[in-house]
């Protein structure tokens, strides 16, 4: 069978299952805290933890600031939250991957199982705490200026990208999971060097340009950088780069995708 049909078929098997995926989501997002005192309430912990240590860090010890176009720590506290945000749905999806599928043999012997929706849970759940990420920088925007640009109603077009290439890492890194199980142990080291290969911690215009272009080659840099345009700047995204980001993005996704559906085949032979 060729890959095409093979990626024609995913939007069947999400119609055909739509009401399982809700329910796997649900699940997936309440498991996640089950058993902690705060449950939910981490979800709007954690993005208000990370940016106070980041804050402190980078702009109080460091003195860091965000090139020309802002001198204050609340302009830098912001726009470092905003790329943060960004960048957290990949690492989110990237570091739960590795055993999405191998931890869950029961899926794999079920034959009828649609067995790669189970990423896209995964991206669901990120895209969850993003939002209450996303809530607490909306205030935090609010105090600080007064009102917010009309261009945060962009924040979903500037993702899909990174939804994409989230979807792809889960795709990818899940099936190599199941044959591989030492991959979980080197996902963090892949994460936090991206962190820094990242412009999140700074614009791309302070990147020296003898080695700017390599910024190109991340297919995350586009959009941290257009969430900052769209939340706090007011600014409406390079539609040209955009573009660009989404159709790269999307090959990606859809040539993993196709590994994946083809890795699956010997799922049930490993687990």
């Amino acid at each position: 069978m060729s890959a095409f049909p093979i990626s024609l078929d995913f939007p069947r098997t999400f119609w055909r299952n739509r009401f399982l995926f809700v329910q796997l989501c649900r699940r997936d997002i309440a498991e996640r805290y089950r058993g902690s005192a705060a449950g939910l309430a981490w979800s709007l912990l954690t993005p208000l933890a990370m940016l106070a240590i980041y804050t402190f860090v980078f702009s109080v010890i460091f003195n860091a600031r965000w090139g020309d176009r802002s001198a204050s720590r609340i302009d830098f506290a912001l726009l470092l939250f905003a790329g943060l945000l960004a960048f957290g749905i990949f690492t989110d999806c990237m570091n739960r991957a590795p055993t999405l599928i191998s931890a869950k043999p029961n899926f794999v012997k079920k034959v009828v199982f649609p067995l790669e929706l189970v990423p896209v849970v995964a991206l669901v759940n990120a895209l969850f705490h993003f939002a209450a990420g996303f809530a607490i920088l909306l205030v935090f925007c609010l105090l600080a200026y007064g009102s917010l640009p009309w261009t945060v109603m962009l924040v979903p077009v500037v993702l899909l990208p990174v939804m994409l290439l989230s979807l792809a890492a889960c795709w990818l890194l899940s099936s190599i999971g199941v044959f591989v199980q030492d991959l979980r142990h080197a996902i963090p080291l892949v994460t936090t060097a991206l962190l820094f290969l990242t412009p999140v911690f700074y614009p791309v215009a302070q990147v020296p340009e003898s080695v700017r272009f390599l910024l190109q080659l991340n297919p995350l840099a586009v959009p941290v950088e257009q969430m900052r345009r769209v939340t706090i700047f007011g600014e409406v995204p390079e539609w040209t780069d955009f573009a660009t980001s989404l159709l790269t993005n999307g090959v990606i996704a859809a040539l993993c995708f196709v590994w994946f559906q083809r890795a699956r085949r010997h799922f049930a032979d490993v687990l």
